[in-house]
């Protein structure tokens, strides 16, 4: 079932996404693109983020962060870049995949550059009460966003199974560790990890020895569905639709889908991510994970154009279908 990734055979007794060293997807299509297919698309994206970077004016909306610091109780989210979101809801306040660094690679000089800055001054967040992290991936797990976070705002990280070891190292220990379809109650917020398709690595050697996963946040009368990094799988979206559904806000990936023999088991095209929204059960539509690194071969500023037209197409109602600004805060 799926791509294994060198991480062995399944597990008896275990869910079936589990192996012996690691874990997999359950689509049994999925695989990895063959190695030269990788190896020259990785030069490629290597080379012209350090050396040939593309550029793309987002103007930001205007957030110093006192409205921010202000909220108590209304539930609002807010578009810092990439897939880092600020939820507030219920007086808590929670981060998503943090990343503040100029750059989404183990290099301080090359690799995938922000292209967008932050949308909101690190300085300028709330006090951070959860954290929620979808994966390994550099773009969306950064060591020096995290170790600030752990620093100054002290929060509860939420990760998928495999994570926290690597927290440990940093010595952050106020990590709680989920398999899909675990739920925690925190601050009387519910927290579920849920499955995604995606893969995990931060080198050649650690492939898929760690979980990836979307997250859903639920109040007493709001639910927010979070898809972290996925390609589109319909039986997970389905279930999680029909267990955990409706979804008042869908943050959901629009960005980073060509080469399609790279990117199409793991990252959804802007179509496919409104077939994921309308799987979930989804009311309105956040568009996330575009404009912020050159991480694809896409025009930067496509897939939001894709996105208006399919929603066109599909005669869904244009105001459910959010394209932010960096910074840009709505209540939800």
């Amino acid at each position: 079932m799926g791509c294994t990734g060198g991480v062995g055979g399944p597990v008896a007794g275990a869910p079936a996404h589990h192996r012996q060293h690691g874990f997999a997807n359950a689509n049994p299509d999925f695989g990895r693109p063959p190695f030269w297919t990788r190896t020259t698309f990785f030069i490629r994206r290597m080379w012209a983020a350090t050396f040939v970077p593309r550029r793309l004016e987002l103007p930001p909306a205007a957030s110093d962060g006192v409205a921010l610091r202000a909220n108590q109780t209304a539930p609002t989210v807010t578009w810092i870049g990439h897939a880092t979101l600020l939820i507030q809801l219920a007086g808590v306040n929670i981060l998503t995949d943090p990343q503040w660094s100029e750059r989404a690679s183990p290099l301080s000089f090359a690799g995938p550059k922000r292209v967008t800055p932050p949308g909101v001054h690190f300085e300028d967040l709330p006090p951070i009460h959860v954290v929620v992290i979808s994966h390994d991936h550099y773009d969306h797990l950064d060591e020096a966003t995290v170790k600030r976070l752990a620093e100054t705002h002290r929060p509860r990280f939420y990760v998928p199974l495999g994570l926290r070891s690597w927290f440990a190292d940093l010595g952050i220990t106020d990590v709680v560790e989920l398999d899909w379809w675990d739920s925690r109650q925190e601050r009387g917020v519910t927290l579920t990890c849920v499955p995604v398709q995606h893969w995990t690595a931060r080198s050649y050697f650690e492939m898929n020895r760690r979980l990836w996963s979307g997250w859903t946040v639920a109040g007493d009368n709001r639910r927010l569905f979070f898809g972290g990094d996925t390609g589109y799988y319909a039986p997970y979206f389905k279930e999680i639709g029909e267990r955990l559904g409706p979804f008042d806000l869908a943050a959901i990936s629009i960005g980073a889908y060509e080469p399609p023999a790279i990117m199409r088991l793991t990252h959804t095209t802007p179509e496919e991510a409104l077939q994921i929204f309308a799987d979930i059960r989804g009311r309105r539509f956040f568009a996330m994970h575009w404009g912020t690194f050159d991480l694809a071969e896409e025009p930067l500023g496509e897939p939001p154009v894709r996105l208006r037209a399919e929603a066109e197409r599909l005669g869904l109602d244009p105001s459910t279908i959010w394209i932010f600004m960096p910074g840009e805060t709505r209540a939800w």
